[in-house]
């Protein structure tokens, strides 16, 4: 399971001196040749307290269950624009699917995942794609990569059922084709991966063959 990144220090920083800097160098490219009117149109939302129109429940998985995390637990943020996806993080709860839902849901938790799926392949989301979810450990690869947390041990091999792989799969496969993800090691990692962290899931009876296959499939199958 993620965890806090730093408490207040993460959130606070925010996105306005990114914007700002972004911003202020179009101002100066301006200065000697005017930017196309396309180039604008996509600068906008660069601006200080300006984001994309969300809507409220919305899922970016198809059949997902929305329940919101902590704003405690996550950076507001517009994804891929300001920080590109190009990684998917495994996860494991050490605990039960009910567990997890509550801790992300606790502002003094510090840490949740975009999404979690249960054993019997049901797929809840409790973070935006748009935003920074604080699952990792490393702020690097908080911004570039979603989280999918599944329900389970990561000493127990019966944590991980048939549903609960083919369900990861399909909403793995979707992420990478969404974000233009290489469907490899590389780019789908254990938490175990994420350099500093001290995590070991999803663990050794994590099976990374069958998984990968399973995502390659639903890669090549999905419309």
């Amino acid at each position: 399971m993620g965890e806090t990144q730093g408490g207040h220090t993460e959130t606070a920083r925010g996105l306005t001196g990114r914007r700002a800097l972004l911003i202020g160098g179009a101002a100066a490219a301006v200065g000697t040749a005017a930017l196309a009117r396309d180039e604008l149109a996509r600068l906008w939302w660069r601006l200080p307290a300006v984001e994309k129109p969300r809507v409220s429940g919305a899922v970016d998985f198809r059949g997902a269950q929305w329940v919101s995390a902590s704003p405690a637990n996550y950076r507001r943020a517009d994804r891929p624009d300001d920080y590109g996806i190009d990684m998917v993080v495994i996860h494991v709860t050490q605990g039960s699917f009910r567990s997890a839902v509550k801790v992300f849901q606790d502002p003094a938790h510090g840490a949740a995942a975009h999404y979690i799926v249960r054993k019997d392949g049901h797929i809840t989301q409790m973070i935006r794609e748009l935003d920074v979810a604080f699952h990792a450990g490393n702020r690097e690869y908080n911004e570039r990569s979603v989280g999918i947390e599944h329900e389970g041990f990561v000493a127990e091999a019966s944590s991980f059922t048939d549903a609960m792989y083919a369900s990861s799969a399909r909403l793995t496969a979707a992420i990478c084709r969404r974000y233009g993800i290489p469907v490899d090691r590389k780019h789908v990692i254990g938490h175990v991966e994420v350099p500093g962290t001290d995590h070991t899931d999803p663990g050794r009876y994590w099976d990374w063959d069958r998984y990968m296959a399973l995502v390659r499939r639903a890669h090549r199958t999905q419309v």
